[in-house]
């Protein structure tokens, strides 16, 4: 046992026994360093967890069950430039039915199926914006006859989330818009 020699107050000489005193090279300060060093790295990993869950989850539907059908059938009723005769303009639906049936031409001369190209892209343009500031991510327009295509838009991107409608007409005529979101 080791004995060491102090002054006290007084200016006396005392001898000590050095088991009395803490060592100076304690380890359990370190110690604690390293739980609390663990319980950092614990929670932050619980932490990050929780992120790559919330970041994971599926995006709210950006679109209502019927959004996809009431579009269809709006722009079945959108009126035209191209008129039959003087005051009577063709409605998308008629426009339709014209470009199956006679490929006739507008009062102005213009060609039936090119004003329907023409109005059908521009409404789709307009309605169903596609771009990184809108929740649309794409979306695509198809009217068949006869399982043959009369029109076909597509923009964007195509992906798992969609939602689609079908339009079907007399005279195998179908009308198919999905919108990808």
């Amino acid at each position: 046992m080791k004995i060491r020699k102090i002054i006290n107050k007084r200016g006396q000489e005392e001898k000590i026994s050095l088991r009395n005193f803490p060592k100076l090279t304690s380890k359990r300060g370190q110690e604690e360093m390293v739980g609390f060093g663990l319980i950092i790295i614990i929670v932050a990993v619980i932490l990050l967890v929780f992120l790559a869950i919330s970041l994971n989850k599926s995006k709210k539907e950006v679109l209502g069950t019927n959004e996809v059908n009431s579009f269809i059938q709006s722009f079945l009723s959108y009126t035209t430039s191209c008129a039959e005769y003087s005051d009577n303009y063709y409605s998308i639906q008629k426009l339709i039915t014209e470009c199956v049936n006679y490929e006739g031409n507008c009062l102005d001369g213009r060609k039936t199926c090119d004003v329907l190209n023409s109005t059908l892209k521009g409404i789709v343009d307009e309605s169903w914006p596609v771009g990184e500031n809108t929740p649309i991510i794409g979306y695509e327009l198809s009217i068949t006859v006869n399982d043959e295509p009369l029109i076909f838009f597509e923009q964007g991107n195509k992906t798992f989330n969609s939602k689609g409608s079908l339009q079907p007409f007399p005279h195998s005529i179908d009308i198919f818009f999905t919108a990808y979101y």
